[in-house]
């Protein structure tokens, strides 16, 4: 398939389920949580379009369909919607592959493992998720004391990738000489780029995912 289904990103979980006799039966949103989650859908495509500077809570509000006083009974800032955004940006990537590698079978290879995490993550990136794209389009233009605040959550993230990295040279599947940091760096950056040139069509996104995991093993050599 050439375009995957879209993700929807929501709050934190225990901000928005309520208590049920029967855990297996559905549980909806409460209409205040369910106005919180289309404020935040509403601010992660307009900070997308327009980047942080740009935009203004009003805008915001018109997207959503409310007002932009009514924005404060929810966030007490533009700052803390913008850092809300951030960290549903990555924390979805971040639990989508986590439960990726996890659903594996427990004799899986490490390759198998990495491969698994980058498709992932692509998938999650190209699936024209808005709080993926206002992440990456935000993380250097908010404020720094904002990104001071957030970056442990990057941080959590790059952790994982290290350890599955760590766990592959264990196993004798990358070399003792890589260094790891590097080779975390270049392909999380590589994935994220992909957001800038990507266009459906031409490659599947388990083609391109593919090929970044074989040069990723394999190199680029004859």
């Amino acid at each position: 398939m050439g375009r995957v289904a879209r993700r929807t990103v929501t709050a934190r979980p225990e901000a928005r389920r309520r208590a049920s006799p029967d855990a297996s039966e559905p549980v909806s949103l409460s209409k205040s949580e369910a106005t919180r989650q289309r404020i935040l859908d509403a601010a992660a495509r307009v900070f997308a379009r327009r980047g942080y500077a740009d935009t203004r809570l009003s805008d915001i509000a018109d997207e959503a369909g409310t007002f932009a006083g009514s924005i404060y009974y929810y966030f007490a800032s533009r700052e803390e919607l913008v850092e809300e955004v951030l960290r549903l940006g990555v924390t979805g990537v971040f639990e989508a592959v986590r439960e990726k590698v996890e659903a594996l079978p427990p004799d899986a290879s490490w390759r198998h493992k990495l491969a698994a995490a980058i498709e992932t993550h692509l998938s999650f990136t190209l699936a024209e998720n808005d709080f993926a794209t206002a992440n990456q389009r935000l993380f250097a233009q908010v404020p720094g004391d904002v990104r001071q605040r957030h970056i442990h959550v990057h941080r959590a993230y790059g952790a994982y990738w290290k350890k599955l990295l760590e766990g592959a040279r264990r196993a004798g599947e990358i070399r003792r000489d890589v260094d790891l940091s590097v080779l975390r760096l270049q392909i999380l950056g590589a994935i994220n780029w992909t957001m800038e040139w990507y266009k459906p069509g031409k490659r599947t996104i388990e083609e391109i995912a593919a090929q970044l995991a074989a040069m990723m093993f394999d190199g680029v050599a004859t």
